[in-house]
């Protein structure tokens, strides 16, 4: 019997490592989505929404894990830069001229999913 327990519970332990993320956002939950914060999501709103909301403009949408962890994985570091110096079509500082690199950082995590943690 203790065996079947063990089993059982090492079972369970690996399928979680495999866990599939969870779907991303439907086009009218991230238009929706806002930092907790009330100052991040001002500038969420003045800034980043009218490209991370909308899927027609091909820029990751905020919370989809599957987009951003390509992207989470070169780390904060480049991603601050892409977002202040712009990178593709994302323009420089993404249109926010009073964000601060802590703000940039915020809402990075923020469109990432990650706002809990840095991982």
């Amino acid at each position: 019997m203790r065996g079947a327990f063990v089993f059982a519970a090492f079972a369970l332990s690996v399928s979680a490592c495999g866990a599939k993320p969870s779907a991303p956002p439907t086009p009218e939950q991230a238009l929706a989505l806002r930092p907790a914060d009330a100052r991040l999501a001002a500038l969420y709103e003045t800034s980043c929404h009218a490209c991370h909301a909308i899927p027609e403009t091909a820029a990751p949408m905020v919370h989809d894990r599957a987009a951003w962890d390509p992207r989470w994985k070169q780390g904060e570091a480049v991603l601050l830069d892409h977002t202040i110096q712009g990178f593709n079509a994302m323009p420089a500082t993404g249109q926010c001229a009073t964000c601060t690199p802590d703000d940039f950082k915020a809402l990075i995590r923020f469109m990432a999913g990650r706002e809990d943690s840095a991982t």
